[in-house]
């Protein structure tokens, strides 16, 4: 099983950027579809986006399309979120995960390993 362990979160003005990564332990990390997921205060964890096992396929909620491109590195077993043009919004702990169905998904509970979470803290 893999063991993930995100990074990269901080505070950044509103219209800036950043890099999220997660790294993951063990060597199956290529059966392995990933997602990142935010929670901000109060609010349930939703979907941001996602990327297939071979990173031919990805997906994106509708809030951060066009803003935020997921990617993998295999070779690291390393997952990447960017983030450009930041709105105060963003702001949360950001959550990436792990899941071995055949296509990607977008529900929590379809995810069966998590990491610890990075803040994110985009400032106004």
């Amino acid at each position: 099983q893999v063991q993930l362990v995100e990074s990269g979160g901080g505070l950044v003005q509103a219209g800036g950027s950043l890099r999220l990564s997660c790294a993951a332990s063990g060597r199956t990390f290529t059966h392995y579809n990933m997602g990142w997921f935010r929670q901000a205060p109060g609010k349930e964890r939703a979907f941001v986006a996602a990327i297939s096992s071979t990173g031919a396929r990805t997906y994106y909620a509708e809030p951060v399309k066009g803003r935020f491109t997921i990617s993998r590195d295999n070779a690291k077993n390393t997952v990447y979120l960017q983030m450009n043009s930041l709105k105060p919004e963003d702001t949360a702990v950001y959550y990436c995960a792990a899941d071995q169905r055949v296509y990607l998904t977008t529900g929590v509970a379809e995810y069966d390993r998590w990491g610890q979470g990075t803040q994110v803290t985009v400032s106004s």
